[in-house]
């Protein structure tokens, strides 16, 4: 939260778009970032892996090619939804794309299991990822979140006692910001019917 309260009242994320990106020492300026301490990281799969490490919350040597798994399903997910956000046509794509959402919900359902975690007992990095992708596509297609294992998944990492805090706090960002950029043509606010 305090990496948040930072960007809001510094301006950073309205200056960042502009020369500031190429000035702060980023291999690939890029939005995500992180900064810790020396260590400057964009790319989202990069921060989400490096944070996983430092915070123990990567995936056992016997679960890692599952991880990874799951983890390019979610994006190949949030690829194909970002293809539609962006394209002019979306209204004419979206019922192709949830159309196919039964199934590749169904894998994702599958694959979690019992859980209560993506790979079992404990939590890594890759189900924040997929509770983040997941509340994407909730935002655009509310009736696929009504009831079933994701929807419950979802509930166990919302009750997450940090992430709960957060949730129910006026800095979460998902009351306030789209999932896409404002050129989109389906910026998508989350938790929101559009």
């Amino acid at each position: 939260l305090k990496v948040i309260q930072e960007l809001k009242s510094s301006g950073i994320n309205a200056e960042y778009g502009g020369e500031m990106k190429y000035n702060m020492g980023f291999d690939f300026p890029n939005l995500p970032f992180l900064i810790d301490g020396d260590l400057k990281i964009t790319q989202t799969l990069a921060i989400a892996r490096y944070l996983g490490r430092k915070l123990n919350m990567y995936p056992q040597e016997k679960d890692i090619t599952r991880c990874e798994m799951l983890e390019q399903n979610m994006m190949d997910l949030r690829t194909g939804l970002s293809r539609i956000a962006y394209n002019p046509n979306f209204e004419n794509m979206k019922g192709a794309f949830i159309e196919k959402l039964d199934v590749r919900l169904g894998e994702v359902a599958k694959f979690i299991g019992d859980g209560p975690y993506a790979l079992g007992d404990k939590i890594t990095y890759v189900d924040f990822l997929t509770y983040e992708f997941l509340d994407h596509l909730k935002a655009l297609s509310p009736d696929h979140f009504k009831e079933g294992p994701i929807v419950e998944y979802m509930k166990r990492i919302q009750a997450l006692p940090n992430l709960k805090k957060w949730f129910d706090s006026d800095d979460c960002t998902n009351k306030t910001y789209t999932i896409n950029s404002p050129m989109a043509t389906w910026p998508g606010l989350p938790n929101a019917t559009q």
